[in-house]
């Protein structure tokens, strides 16, 4: 295993170090959100303008799931207890779903509402109301703009930590709280930049159309943000496996120790930013004792966790491999490596 993977495997299941950042980029998204929240509303009263209006609640929708991605990270780093033995780490997913609906029914839906509402309105403004909510969405793009890029440089931070470049992290961030920052700050910048460019051309062609097709543009992309954040956090809350390079390197370094003659099943899920489950079915050579396969058992599992402090949960069935087990677990091995080479870096 090269010291890259190893890098870039911690960093798929550890956060503990990141969240201290996280949650200042979180602090700063959601400042930024509310003041504009405020002058967008207040210029989209002023101008009448339905673009203003829907980016007014487009930033709403961004404060509150802010709050929302505040919880998560505290309430996941709640200890296990006896109604949770493996820890409350999911939820951070599940505050990110809610973020996603967030995002759906207060950005999205109403802005494609007003959108509606414009095309059916006769879209009489004033210049001077036009003139104020410019001004007031040019005041908003720098903010979503130096907002987005304090989370660049997080995300830009975590990739030189894990070995990757800078695209490559953004694809595979896994961090639900981040990634959703990164998404509503994104759809901010390109929806001010849409609302700007409608309130424009209504002003100097007089027709409400490229307003309400401003509106009704901004709540297509966030209705599709928050589909896409809400199917991620849909399949962390249900329970994925880690990526299957980090899954060909486990099962590399059980098949490689001296006892195991063979790993007939590997499943992993993760159960937060920074705890895993790892259960494998292995067959030990013969000859062993009892109290040898308890000590190499032991010895496995302090191996594992203390070369990946996020698998935190292992569980080895020691088992008699059949010929079928020994077939499924080499198609299984094929499987990975084949995926494994699509995505090299793993995450």
């Amino acid at each position: 295993m090269t010291q890259q993977s190893d890098k870039a495997a911690e960093a798929a299941g550890g956060s503990s170090g990141g969240d201290g950042e996280t949650k200042g980029t979180i602090l700063m998204a959601l400042g930024a959100n509310l003041v504009i929240a405020v002058a967008k509303a207040v210029g989209g009263l002023f101008a009448g303008s339905p673009a203003l209006l829907s980016e007014a609640a487009h930033s709403v929708a961004d404060s509150l799931n802010e709050v929302f991605l505040l919880a998560s990270l505290k309430r996941s780093k709640r200890a296990a207890d006896s109604e949770h033995p493996f820890g409350y780490g999911k939820d951070r997913f599940f505050w990110s779903l809610l973020a996603a609906v967030g995002i759906f029914t207060m950005g999205g839906c109403f802005s494609v509402f007003q959108g509606v509402e414009a095309l059916r309105s006769s879209g009489e403004e004033s210049h001077t109301g036009y003139l104020v909510g410019l001004g007031v969405l040019v005041v908003a793009l720098l903010a979503e703009a130096a907002s987005l890029a304090k989370a660049l440089l997080q995300v830009r931070g975590q990739a030189r930590e894990a070995g990757r470049g800078m695209l490559q992290q953004l694809r595979l961030a896994e961090d639900p709280a981040l990634r959703t920052v990164l998404a509503e700050d994104s759809t901010a910048v390109i929806g001010v930049l849409l609302a700007i460019a409608g309130m424009a051309l209504h002003m100097v062609t007089g027709q409400v159309q490229w307003e309400a097709g401003a509106s009704l543009a901004i709540g297509v992309l966030l209705i599709y943000v928050a589909y896409r954040l809400g199917k991620d956090a849909r399949g962390q809350l249900i329970g994925e496996a880690v990526d299957p390079g980090l899954q060909l390197r486990i099962r590399s370094f059980l098949a490689e120790q001296p006892e195991v003659d063979a790993v007939t099943s590997l499943l992993t899920m993760r159960l937060g930013m920074d705890s895993t489950l790892v259960a494998a079915r292995v067959d030990l050579v013969g000859g062993l004792d009892s109290e040898e396969v308890e000590e190499v058992s032991g010895r496995i599992k302090a191996g594992m966790r203390e070369k990946w402090p996020a698998a935190d949960q292992v569980f080895l069935d020691i088992t008699d491999a059949s010929d079928e087990d020994r077939s499924r677990a080499g198609r299984d091995r094929e499987f990975l490596d084949e995926a494994a080479a699509e995505h090299p870096a793993g995450r």
